[in-house]
């Protein structure tokens, strides 16, 4: 495509994608890929941008997971072991239960129901 660069790459969550989506908006028109995307991250539960933020320093901090693996549970919400267990099916690390319970923990600290 013309005039289109990767200027830098990083794993970002949804949360945050919403937030520079909907700052964008206010001065310039969405095209279409940027609608679909901004329409599908408000259309799913989310935490907070703060919340988001919060939830992945302490996954890396206190279970040791890697910020990629951080921001897709945030963005998945998972319910229970099984989801996360799908999580990490292509992970290279194994995870224990006893740190898969304490991820569960921390996400429900912060989840409300809307």
């Amino acid at each position: 495509m013309i005039g289109k660069n990767t200027i830098k790459k990083e794993e970002i969550s949804g949360a945050e994608v919403k937030r520079t989506l909907e700052t964008f908006s206010e001065n310039y028109e969405l095209n279409y890929e940027q609608n679909i995307t901004l329409n599908h991250v408000a259309r799913f539960p989310r935490y907070s941008l703060e919340d988001t933020e919060k939830i992945i320093a302490e996954l890396e901090d206190k279970v040791g997971l890697r910020h990629k693996v951080a921001i897709h549970i945030v963005d998945l919400i998972p319910k229970d072991l099984s989801d996360l267990r799908l999580i990490f099916a292509k992970e290279p690390m194994q995870i224990e239960k006893a740190d898969m319970e304490k991820i569960l923990e921390i996400l429900e600290q912060y989840f409300v129901e809307e």
